[in-house]
């Protein structure tokens, strides 16, 4: 390992929809959804240590303080990634990671995953070896994000997250992500979602050739956490009616919430629309 240093971007994930088909006999839900990365994201740094090893800083690094960082879920990444590179018959190193977060923690738009992910490729390029179905699915085993979040393009997600398939999107249009700054537990969210909410069904998977089809596809569907999500915390209501405010092509909760999304016709829009929710709402997170 000759390089001293490895970094990697962890973008925020955002579910255009997210539609929940079923439920299975384990309890875990299966899912299809059509996902997008944005611009803003964590930042995770590496070098070669003596022991494995995390640092937090950034302005949401707190939200993550006040866990046993042993468990926290770089390190387990880490770790799974040393198990995998071993069984390669190459070793890989002990590094010591820092991770700078800028998104907020429990907010729907796949943070933690997404951290992992980065770590899942800085340890493939610190041990020289191309990602592969076996990380794929060691990725699946740290939550049902982190494989969409280990490419880290636009995509079709389904069964409970790790089926992956390249999805084509129009470039140019508008993202704009707001939070309340109220976290929210997944695991509640699909706790409380009732059976009348979830709907057997699957989605064709177009080719979009404009932001105009894809508006129209995604005028469709729907986000089945919402509600569940709502119900926890108030204040998407409240995010929702803000962003619509602003007349977005589509206004959403991402994931499991509290962070909602507006597409834009163009990022001037979502930058004209991020601009106006903020001189209202001074301590939500907002990001164009």
């Amino acid at each position: 390992m000759a390089q001293t240093e490895f970094r990697a971007f962890a973008p925020a994930k955002v579910n255009l929809f997210l539609h929940v088909l079923g439920k299975c006999a384990d309890g875990y839900h299966e899912i299809e959804s059509l996902v997008v990365f944005a611009d803003v994201g964590d930042h995770l740094t590496a070098v070669p240590a003596d022991k494995w090893g995390l640092d937090l800083s950034g302005p949401y690094a707190d939200g993550l303080r006040s866990g046993d960082l042993t468990d926290n879920i770089v390190l387990k990444a880490a770790r799974a990634a040393a198990d995998w590179a071993n069984e390669k018959g190459q070793e890989l190193p002990p590094l010591h990671f820092t991770l700078e977060k800028h998104l907020p923690v429990a907010s729907g738009i796949g943070g933690g995953s997404s951290d992992a992910a980065a770590v899942l490729r800085i340890c493939a390029e610190a041990a020289s070896l191309a990602i592969d179905d076996d990380l794929v699915a060691r990725a699946a085993a740290l939550g049902a994000d982190v494989p969409v979040c280990l490419f880290g393009k636009p995509a079709w997600m389904s069964g409970r997250g790790e089926k992956i398939k390249p999805a084509r999107v129009p470039e140019g249009f508008g993202l704009l992500l707001v939070n309340p700054g109220v976290e929210v537990s997944t695991a509640e969210v699909f706790k409380r979602l009732g059976a009348g909410a979830v709907i057997k069904e699957t989605l064709p998977q177009p080719t979009f050739q404009s932001t105009d089809e894809l508006i129209s596809f995604l005028a469709k569907t729907r986000n089945d956490l919402e509600s569940s999500a709502r119900e926890i915390a108030a204040a998407i209501g409240d995010v929702l009616d803000d962003i619509e405010k602003t007349s977005p092509l589509l206004a959403r909760m991402s994931g499991s919430g509290a962070t909602c999304f507006g597409l834009y016709t163009s990022r001037d829009d979502a930058d004209a629309a991020a601009h106006a929710i903020r001189e209202a709402h001074h301590d939500w997170w907002i990001s164009s």
